[in-house]
């Protein structure tokens, strides 16, 4: 008899218990119930909210000039006429090719250059591609404070989490490019209200170069076609993007591309495990397009004309 009591309450115990699991939600690997990671709220905080009396708040605003006047702010470093703001607009708090949570993902490996990269890493990077400049002194207040910046912009979300509105600006399949209409485009488009009918631009903000000795050089990822692509038709015209069509964006980003611009000594040492991806305009690839000797089927993701 005592057994069976014994037994009466274990029984009434193993069931209290999965019933407290399931009303838990808590679940092992093999449940089909397993949450839905709620995605994180884009709500960037806004430096005007720092606190004066904090000492970390005259590092963040450092940051945030340097990303907003990266060519003025760091002059000797920067070597064209470019700031981070030139593709990441409203101090990369924008949807467009937005910053927030950027911090929260490193350190990440990155296959272009075969080795684990912090944040300040990431930005010397762009110091040395994007800006065809130098890189930053690690204990200069400048690059901690660009740190210190992007990581103020990525408050509340979790290391490593999914942040979707950081989408990638490749375009999958690029329709095989037509320069000669990219060009019509950048007059009908009214690209050079902006830009500069020479591709010179008009601002490091409003209207960054395209293209010539003021741009980007040939290892940045902007000479990718389909970065360049999936930018465009993304971001173009400010304020107003998916307004081109995935052929109207190749073909400008084709004609883009094809001017001349300064020249990355690096390219043989980038992807040293391997991966290359096969839409990198470099400077050969440049001579070609323009002399229409080209041929777009080298790229892997080009889709072929009819």
């Amino acid at each position: 008899m005592v057994n069976n009591k014994w037994f009466l309450w274990m029984l009434l115990l193993i069931i209290a218990t999965i019933t407290a699991c399931s009303n838990n939600e808590i679940v092992t690997k093999d449940s089909p119930y397993e949450r839905t990671p709620e995605e994180p709220e884009y709500n960037p905080p806004s430096t005007d909210d720092l606190d004066p009396e904090d000492p970390m708040t005259e590092y963040i605003k450092l940051g945030e000039k340097a990303f907003n006047e990266t060519n003025t702010v760091l002059s000797d470093e920067v070597g064209n006429e470019l700031s981070c703001a030139s593709c990441h607009a409203d101090g990369g708090t924008g949807k467009g090719s937005s910053m927030v949570g950027v911090a929260t993902q490193f350190p990440q490996y990155r296959s272009r250059e075969g080795d684990m990269f912090t944040l300040s890493d990431r930005i010397n990077g762009c110091m040395i591609r994007s800006m065809n400049g130098e890189k930053l002194d690690r204990r200069s207040d400048e690059l901690r404070g660009m740190v210190a910046y992007l990581t103020y912009i990525s408050e509340g979300i979790d290391y490593d989490a999914d942040i979707p509105w950081r989408m990638q600006n490749n375009m999958e399949k690029v329709p095989e490019p037509d320069v000669a209409r990219g060009e019509e485009l950048y007059s009908e488009k009214n690209c050079m209200s902006c830009h500069a009918q020479d591709g010179s631009g008009t601002g490091a903000t409003s209207g960054p170069a395209l293209w010539g000795d003021n741009s980007f050089n040939d290892g940045a990822g902007m000479t990718r076609l389909s970065k360049m692509s999936g930018y465009l038709k993304r971001n173009m015209p400010p304020g107003d993007g998916e307004n081109l069509t995935d052929q109207e964006a190749a073909d400008l980003a084709a004609y883009i591309l094809s001017h001349e611009r300064p020249v990355w000594e690096g390219h043989e040492n980038d992807w040293p495990k391997g991966g290359r991806p096969t839409d990198i305009i470099t400077q050969d690839r440049r001579e070609k397009i323009r002399n229409g000797e080209f041929d777009w089927t080298e790229i892997e993701n080009v889709v072929p004309a009819d």
